[in-house]
This record gives structure tokens, sequence and C-alpha cells, in this order.
């Protein structure tokens, strides 16, 4: 990509992206009025559901958390009666995570609500649309996913 697309590109994300942000910003909180939980318990509750259960660590990379600030999110969860934490069956070392009952039933509201707030979105988007956003956000995703890799390796490395 030649440097004046790539710096034309960047312009324009600079300029979408912090109004994009204030969108999305506006509709979590919307979605979370009335449930007394935050966007970072409401996003544990989220990658819980449809899981039988998940082992701490794993939670923790979904969330981008350390598996400590995992534990402290988790304990708070669990004062909330929304999860359930419990030892695994072959390996007592490792600790896992689920859904109770109410957080299943408020991962679901919640799920809903994006139902519809999506819904609206893409209702008012051509199909081509849609499918380019997929496609270049799914293209963001990778990219990101590459930079971490790289960070990681780098790190590792000892560079």
């Amino acid at each position: 990509m030649p440097e004046e697309d790539i710096q034309s590109f960047v312009n324009e994300i600079q300029r979408l992206f912090p109004r994009i942000m204030r969108y999305l910003d506006a509709e979590a909180t919307r979605e979370l009025i009335g449930l007394e939980v935050t966007p970072s318990q409401m996003n544990a509750l989220v990658s819980l559901y449809g899981t039988d259960d998940l082992p701490m660590g794993e939670l923790a990379e979904l969330l981008g958390l350390t598996e400590s600030a995992a534990t402290r999110l988790v304990d708070r969860l669990i004062n909330m009666n929304l999860v359930r934490r419990g030892r695994d069956g072959s390996d007592r070392r490792i600790v896992r995570v689920r859904l109770s009952s109410y957080g299943t039933q408020l991962a679901e509201l919640v799920l809903s609500r994006r139902q519809e707030q999506f819904t609206r979105f893409a209702e008012r988007m051509k199909s081509h649309e849609r499918f380019k956003l997929i496609e270049g956000l799914s293209a963001l995703l990778a990219a990101f996913a590459d930079l971490e890799h790289e960070a990681k390796t780098t790190k590792n490395s000892g560079t």
C-alpha cells in the first residue's frame, strides 16, 4: 500500500473512531440501565454465556485481564450471585467459573438488547455495506491479533 494511502487511512480512522466509540459507549450504557452491573462485569457474564464453565485463566485471557484481576472480578460477581466458582474435576489446581441461573438471565437480557440494537443499525445499511463492514472489522481484528502476537514474541525473546 503506498504511503499516501496509509496516511489517508490513518487520518480517516482517527476521524471516525472517536465518533464510533461514542455511539458504542452510549449503547453499552443503555443496555445496562437498571441492571446494577458494570461494563466489565457484563463482559465477563457474556464471555461465560454459552459455556458450561471456563478455567479462570481462559476467562482472564478473553477479558484481557491478568488472572489476579479476573479473580477479583469473579469474586465480585460471586457476591452478586451471578457466577459460581469450583475446582476442576480432573485437576484440582484449575479453578473453573460458570454462570449462575441469575447470571444467565442477565446475560440473556443484555444479549437480547444488543440483538435489537444491532438489528436497528443493520436495517439502516445496505446489504453490501454490511458485508464490507464485517469484512473490514474482521481484517482489523486480524491485524490486532498479529500485533499482539508480535508484542508477545518480542517480550518473550527479551528484545
